[in-house]
């Protein structure tokens, strides 16, 4: 059946104002092998009915609505109160997009500069964005601008970052900009190592706190190091929860602190729309990517919100954007900014001290199994490593067939840790969660 509305007079006249003859000349710069040229052996169509039964079939063969997790790694399963789901669905919210017009978005414009300002104090920088896509742009957008703030090259990652943020950064940057910095026996960025590869051609140092393996870094030490070279200290994170407890990057040197804000008000949602959080110290506020709220008054002195500054292609001459992102996750900044201000400064610092001290509970009790260790020395959050006596590989797929899963295999990421299971706790799990992966393990 032929879908195009158009009649063959109309699509003839298209083709003329074109000027090719045939709807398969536009076409012919795909090589002719991934060409279709016959119609493709699709099923017979199906009503609404049939439709919503054939995706709730398909949704059902998903274990992970009903299975016990202790996955972390980037997505972290924390209580969403219901008050953020209900008031980001309010039509005022839900139905608007990019303020184009700001002057007509005075509410959009004030929940994203609400949000900038928690996001700033939260990493204690001086100013953040009004959010981008997730974490692992975010950082690399960050080693760009380090990049092109220093006019240096390369960009020295730690080993210790998660691996799929280091995966986007070389795709940004390309293989030959990223120095890797390996990790030392206690799970964090080895120092030594980091500042002999500091050198003239090093921009930016990108670093994870609490890291991927859950380690809470020396910031501070990095951005001394960083700084007497001459380049720029990024602080990274998946979990954005923890600096409830640890002190913010920004106190500890980072220039930039980027990363994933899903842990404060998105559920995991089989992996987004995320978050990504983005904030300066101030003297690099001109170089951000993304968009930036500001208040101001209006010309009857009534205070209002403008854009500020958006550095991107859809606002600016293309050729001088620093970015080429499209929009932002308003709604997910907005749902980020209601579940701040419901926790407040007191809950958000109570919330990661029991995300903490349940981690702790769990890894003293996991550590006691026989064969089991803690391979790594270095203080953690809410995520930790343990070492089992075989393949973690195989424990996961043995308790996945009881409906648990007990953390990630580090050897997908890291082959010599192909015996480590990455276990995260957040405050979801109960004692008797506790017991049961216990008694699997």
């Amino acid at each position: 059946m032929d879908f195009t509305p158009h009649t063959d007079a109309e699509v003839a006249e298209m083709l003329k104002v074109i000027g090719v003859p045939t709807i398969d000349d536009l076409f012919q710069a795909i090589p002719e092998i991934f060409q279709i040229t016959t119609p493709l052996a699709l099923p017979p169509a199906l009503d609404e009915a049939q439709v919503l039964t054939y995706v709730r079939d398909l949704a059902a063969k998903n274990a992970g609505a009903s299975a016990l997790s202790f996955l972390g790694a980037g997505a972290y399963d924390h209580y969403v109160p219901a008050a953020v789901h209900h008031l980001t669905s309010r039509g005022e919210f839900l139905t608007t997009y990019t303020p184009y017009q700001p002057e007509v978005s005075q509410g959009t414009l004030q929940a994203q500069f609400e949000y900038q300002t928690m996001v700033a104090s939260l990493l204690g920088m001086d100013v953040a964005n009004a959010s981008m896509y997730e974490g692992s742009t975010g950082c690399a957008e960050a080693a760009l601008m380090a990049v092109r703030h220093t006019r240096r090259p390369k960009v020295a990652v730690s080993r210790a970052v998660h691996p799929q943020y280091r995966d986007v950064l070389r795709t940004y940057l390309g293989n030959d900009a990223i120095v890797e910095v390996p990790f030392d026996a206690t799970g964090a960025t080895d120092l030594a190592a980091l500042g002999a590869i500091l050198g003239p051609d090093v921009g930016g140092v990108v670093l994870q706190s609490p890291n991927f393996l859950g380690v809470v870094e020396d910031l501070q030490a990095a951005a001394d190091l960083a700084h007497g070279a001459g380049a720029l200290m990024i602080a990274t994170f998946t979990e954005a929860l923890a600096y409830g407890m640890l002190e913010a990057p920004g106190n500890l040197g980072a220039d930039l602190a980027a990363g994933e804000g899903q842990s404060l008000g998105l559920p995991l949602s089989w992996g987004g729309p995320y978050i990504g959080f983005f904030a300066v110290k101030q003297p690099f506020v001109k170089g951000m990517p993304g968009r930036l709220i500001g208040q101001t008054k209006d010309v009857n002195g009534k205070p209002c919100f403008a854009l500020t500054l958006a550095a991107r292609e859809q606002h600016i001459r293309r050729e001088r954007a620093s970015s080429n992102i499209c929009t932002n996750e308003g709604l997910c900044a907005l749902a980020v900014a209601i579940h701040l201000s419901l926790l407040g400064k007191t809950g958000l610092g109570r919330l990661a001290r029991w995300n903490h001290h349940r981690a702790e509970l769990l890894k003293a009790r996991i550590a006691a199994l026989p064969g089991v260790s803690l391979p790594l020395s270095g203080p953690t959050f809410n995520e930790f490593v343990v070492r089992l006596p075989g393949p973690a590989a195989d424990v996961v797929a043995r308790l996945g067939r009881d409906g648990i899963v007990p953390g990630i295999d580090l050897g997908r990421f890291l082959p010599e840790r192909a015996d480590c299971l990455l276990i995260a706790v957040t405050e979801q799990r109960t004692d008797a969660d506790f017991d049961r992966l216990i008694a699997s393990l």
